[in-house]
């Protein structure tokens, strides 16, 4: 597909907001012209207003106005990037006004709702406003969608970003940080909590946050129950000999609960290269072959598995060898968002729209810049092919001083407009 203009909104906070990064990260290594839209510059501005000491009815009103605001900033920032597609993660500050205002300008939308859908109800109210919905379940997801009026959802499930999630030597001081025998990252969920409780005299670390409460956990719980950062995750990853991957889920009289979706940590543990017992679900056949993935299905299926692999460190390294092998070859951002824009282009007819843009080298351009150009052009992962108009918008976006090059590229680009000088 040709580079498309592409507008990604990152949601204020969320387990969405790094998956919207890799997103970026994957359409720009793949050509297109993004521009993000950086939700969580606001976010502390908006955590703010709960510090007003106001009643309950006039902080929503203060808190929607916000986000209200934010919602005509992504309005204002469509209109000058004129986006092929606006690409909203799920909770992204754009409200239903904001929607109808890009489907009356035009505007090919899509959300990818990377949630539960059964947990996190707000699709209802959205969904249909929106030309593209891609879900990480499917079924009775798709059929829901399909009866509220969305006839485009899109089963589109998790993914890792192999330049981060990779393979990564630790130093002696890391290692002895992050590594022990098990751990866990996640939030304290219900099961979770209760399965965990079976572990305690173990050589067990958990970490992540929403575990407050717990006092048989807390002994195990690592830098205090803080969030984690992505970097750090990745050493845990590495560090670790066995990585507990156990969904999320309400309910603590089923640990196991067989559910459809297979969260983010599945594919990022397996492109770190990282042995991992997950729980076994509905959906994870159609991504990982049996002898890519070690699953188990019950608290005593888990305790017998973590007993075995932890005696043999041969078989832990050929499924963590094989799982890695099958997310770089189908299950990366990379191929992800190939998918949503296929699907998209599947169903909207005509889009994207041909753009009428001047090519970079026309009949006025200096010729002894066009190697030093074509350079610039590679390092900022444009295509070959890339009109004048987008090579000037990536350089206006990049931070710092500009160079010399920038410059020049600047220049001609206002020489080009005062005197009409265009093909």
């Amino acid at each position: 597909m040709n580079s498309l203009r592409i507008l990604v909104v990152l949601p204020l906070y969320g387990g969405s907001l790094p998956i919207g990064r890799y997103v970026a990260s994957a359409l720009k290594k793949d050509g297109h012209l993004v521009e993000v839209f950086e939700a969580p510059d606001f976010y502390p501005a908006y955590e703010s207003l709960d510090n007003l000491k106001v009643t309950t009815d006039r902080l929503d009103y203060l808190q929607n106005s916000f986000l209200n605001v934010l919602s005509q900033s992504v309005l204002a920032k469509a209109e000058t990037f004129e986006p092929d597609m606006v690409l909203s993660m799920a909770q992204a500050p754009l409200n239903r006004q904001a929607l109808k205002r890009l489907k009356r300008d035009g505007v090919v939308t899509a959300m990818w709702f990377v949630e539960d859908s059964n947990l996190f109800t707000y699709w209802k109210g959205y969904a249909p406003l929106y030309d593209i919905f891609a879900v990480i379940q499917k079924g009775q997801f798709i059929n829901d969608l399909e009866a509220i009026g969305q006839p485009n959802g899109l089963y589109l499930p998790l993914a890792a970003d192999p330049d981060f999630h990779k393979p990564t030597e630790l130093s002696p001081v890391e290692q002895r940080k992050f590594g022990s025998e098990i751990s866990f990252m996640g939030a304290g969920y219900p099961n979770r909590r209760v399965a965990f409780r079976e572990l305690v005299s173990r050589d067990f670390k958990i970490w992540g946050n929403e575990w407050d409460g717990d006092h048989v956990l807390a002994p195990l719980l690592q830098l205090k129950g803080a969030r984690v950062t992505p970097e750090e995750c990745v050493k845990i990853f590495n560090a670790t000999r066995i990585n507990l991957n156990l969904h999320s889920s309400v309910q603590v009289d089923q640990l196991v609960t067989g559910g459809d979706f297979v969260n983010p940590r599945t594919f990022e543990l397996a492109a770190c290269g990282a042995f991992q017992l997950v729980d076994k679900r509905s959906l994870m056949d159609e991504v990982f072959a049996g002898d890519e993935l070690a699953t188990f299905t019950s608290m005593k299926d888990l305790i017998e598995k973590m007993d075995y692999f932890s005696a043999h460190p041969d078989e832990r390294k050929a499924y963590a060898a094989k799982c890695r092998e099958r997310v770089l070859k189908d299950h990366t951002y990379a191929h992800r968002m190939r998918t949503l824009l296929e699907f998209t282009a599947e169903r909207i007819p005509g889009w994207p729209k041909p753009r009428s843009a001047s090519s970079v080298f026309g009949d006025d351009f200096p010729p002894e810049l066009e190697k030093d150009i074509r350079d610039r052009i590679s390092s900022l992962g444009l295509p070959e092919d890339v009109s004048f108009e987008d090579l000037v918008w990536a350089v206006r976006e990049q931070q710092g001083k500009l160079s010399s090059l920038d410059t020049a590229i600047l220049f001609l680009d206002e020489w080009r407009k005062l005197y009409g000088k265009r093909n």
